[in-house]
């Protein structure tokens, strides 16, 4: 059974006072490409960084005074784990968050911040949840699932309700799409209100669990999961979301890696918004796809929390996929001048030098020979090609 309108109203009322109503922002850039007007939906700007404290937060306070006294627990490696926490605390209600041995120390300190015990086990999030389940069998506090329960789709859905109230004559919604609560939510109050608005759904090619099991009809985990869009790497459907995806939204689309860090930089360079791979999905999907979407469209950022470190890898990956960071391995002679002149050809090409690694110790160098992997900085695919073009002619690339 879907979640009715009633458990929306009353997930509106709930979470009025505490969450932010957060902004639409117009994306001339996006608007340009796709031909309509394009409006951003920012949950990268909701409490804790991302719409998880939504569904969290109305998910405990439902909580019974005895199971609030008993606590709540969580498995996490990100946002459900801040999401939670800070709900919790701010309900005065203890909480546990399981994460895996690797995460991020960021995502870890804001969780411990926000008020919850934090413990490390497993090396993924499945261990993790394991141990969360075990711990709430043992003490009797209740598991917060992520996804998979209606008052957590209840809880998403308000973002479906503001899209609806902010936006009016919204055509189509594009949706990051994970484990599927927040599709689920936002298609359940948008189609009882406008059931002729077009919603889409997006995944990380690479950790894609959703277009298998639509044709199946039923939830089947991915077999392959390998992604940046950590949150949005699930792998496997839940029952709530499923039904709900499966009769109220219009397609499910995919995006691949270099598409996903592409949205992520044009989102941080245009829009001035920090937005982690997952959130950008949706922005990634109408860039690059030819989705075809009745307007104006809304684009929903998921979520904002990305480590500084991986933030700096994914946009050097972002300016690597447009065109405007160029990594070529040369052979030059190991003699005096020998990488001036290669310098000098990326000069007169007008590719800026950014990084050179020089080596002497190459399976393929002949005596006499040096390797050098040099950086530059490039103006786009065009240029990139014309650079490779003229370091072959000049004999620099094999």
């Amino acid at each position: 059974m879907l979640i009715t309108q009633a458990e929306i109203d009353d997930a509106a009322v709930v979470l009025a006072p505490v969450m932010r109503r957060t902004p639409m922002v117009a994306s001339r850039v996006l608007s340009e490409r796709s031909g309509s007007d394009v409006w951003l939906k920012c949950e990268n700007l909701q409490r804790t960084g991302s719409f998880k404290p939504r569904g969290a937060f109305y998910r405990i306070s439902r909580l019974t005074p005895e199971e609030r006294a008993a606590g709540v627990v969580a498995a996490s490696a990100g946002n459900h784990a801040q999401g939670v926490a800070w709900s919790a605390a701010h309900l005065g209600i203890t909480s546990r968050v399981y994460m895996p041995v690797g995460a991020a120390l960021p995502k870890l300190a804001a969780t411990k911040a926000y008020g919850a015990e934090v413990v490390l086990v497993g090396e993924t999030i499945d261990e993790s949840l394991v141990a969360a389940r075990a711990f709430a069998e043992e003490t009797g506090a209740t598991l917060i699932h992520p996804f998979d329960h209606r008052d957590i789709v209840a809880g998403q859905a308000t973002v479906g309700v503001e899209i609806c109230e902010q936006m009016p004559d919204v055509g189509s919604i594009v949706v990051p799409l994970g484990g599927g609560g927040l599709l689920a939510g936002i298609a359940a109050a948008v189609k009882a209100r406008r059931p002729d608005v077009r919603i889409i759904g997006v995944q990380a090619a690479q950790a894609a669990a959703w277009p298998t099991s639509l044709q199946e009809d039923m939830p089947v985990a991915a077999t392959h999961m390998s992604t940046m869009a950590d949150g949005i790497a699930v792998a496997l459907p839940g029952d709530v979301p499923f039904a709900h995806v499966r009769e109220l939204v219009d397609d499910v689309v995919t995006v691949d890696e270099g598409q996903l860090a592409t949205a992520l930089l044009l989102l941080l360079e245009r829009a001035k918004l920090l937005v982690e791979p997952a959130g950008a999905a949706g922005v990634a999907a109408l860039m690059s796809l030819d989705l075809d979407l009745p307007g104006p469209i809304c684009v929903v950022t998921s979520g904002g929390n990305i480590d500084p470190l991986v933030l700096s890898h994914v946009t050097t990956a972002g300016l690597t996929a447009s065109g405007r960071f160029l990594t070529v391995t040369a052979t030059i002679p190991d003699r005096p001048g020998g990488l001036i002149s290669l310098l000098e050809l990326l000069r007169e090409q007008g590719a800026s030098v950014v990084d050179v690694v020089h080596s002497r110790v190459a399976d393929d160098l002949q005596l006499g020979e040096v390797q050098v992997t040099v950086s530059a900085e490039t103006r786009g695919a065009e240029h990139q090609e014309a650079v490779r073009a003229a370091l072959a002619d000049a004999g620099f690339l094999r």
